[in-house]
């Protein structure tokens, strides 16, 4: 058996329950699993400050790959600071918005940066609260996308009729370049610089500790997992899982709601407690 050196995990839809919290006994297996050596990675499409609420709520304090990878945070100390960030560039921003626009009419827009979120009026008028874990009624507001953002590192797109998942299956059948297309089981598509994902956010931060990917084990359950469960050497998907991720898994775990992440964390824990017990034991 491979040694689990870091271990990555996608939050909503998989680490999470479906009221979106962290169980008790996930909170404690992460630790465990902490404990014993193995690094415990969040790997979500979700923005800083959801990352940071999430972690306070059950004590994590490990890194986390935001904005499906152009985000890496460090909650060590208890607060989110960012080590690392991979924006898009403006022209290229405002070049995918044209296209899209023109492609789909009636598609609205905001961009994601490291700290800021700015919505066109009509993108927050179809927002809930949990979308972005921001109140639309507050959002910060522009009918000029993609100016008002110094870093962008996510734009986002909806539109009033049209689902997420739709919406990210025509741009991908247009043919849209110049960023990474992706779509996490929202009501919107979403974009990163080309080449982002939350696979290149952890080979970066594997390359930095001298962690082989055959030594990672990855779970997710969305599209926007793909790229992390089929570069790490272990890809875990929970039983709720899209039925195209569901294909991909070196192993199927129980469901998000039946703390499928905190069974494979508290497996490895023994296992790795058991290795350093007896010696000689491989």
């Amino acid at each position: 058996m491979t040694r689990v050196r870091l271990f990555a995990t996608d939050l909503d839809g998989t680490l999470l329950r479906s009221d979106r919290t962290v169980s008790g006994r996930t909170a404690r297996a992460m630790a465990s699993a902490q404990a014993a050596g193995i690094e415990v990675v969040w790997a979500t499409a979700r923005a800083r400050h959801s990352v940071d609420e999430l972690a306070r709520s059950c004590g994590f304090r490990g890194k986390a790959v935001c904005a499906n990878g152009a985000v890496l945070l460090d909650l060590a100390d208890g607060t989110p600071s960012i080590v690392d960030t991979v924006t898009i560039e403006a022209e290229a921003a405002a070049a995918v918005i044209r296209r899209i626009r023109d492609l789909i009419p009636g598609v609205v827009f905001a961009t994601v940066g490291a700290t800021r979120f700015v919505a066109e009026p009509g993108y927050a008028a179809l927002c809930a609260f949990t979308d972005h874990h921001r109140d639309p009624r507050e959002m910060e507001l522009s009918h000029t996308l993609p100016a008002g953002l110094d870093a962008m590192v996510k734009i986002v797109a909806r539109h009033p009729e049209l689902p997420g998942a739709q919406l990210y299956r025509a741009a991908v059948s247009a043919g849209i370049t110049g960023v990474e297309l992706t779509h996490s089981g929202a009501a919107y598509m979403e974009m990163a610089a080309e080449g982002v994902s939350k696979a290149s956010a952890l080979a970066r931060l594997c390359a930095l500790d001298g962690i082989d990917p055959t030594a990672v084990a990855a779970a997710g359950d969305a599209l926007n997992d793909v790229a992390m469960l089929t570069w790490a050497g272990t890809a875990l998907v929970p039983a709720n899982a899209d039925p195209e991720v569901l294909a991909l898994a070196d192993r199927v775990l129980p469901t998000n709601d039946e703390d499928g992440v905190a069974s494979y964390l508290e497996e490895l824990a023994r296992h790795e407690t058991g290795t350093r017990a007896v010696p000689g034991r491989h």
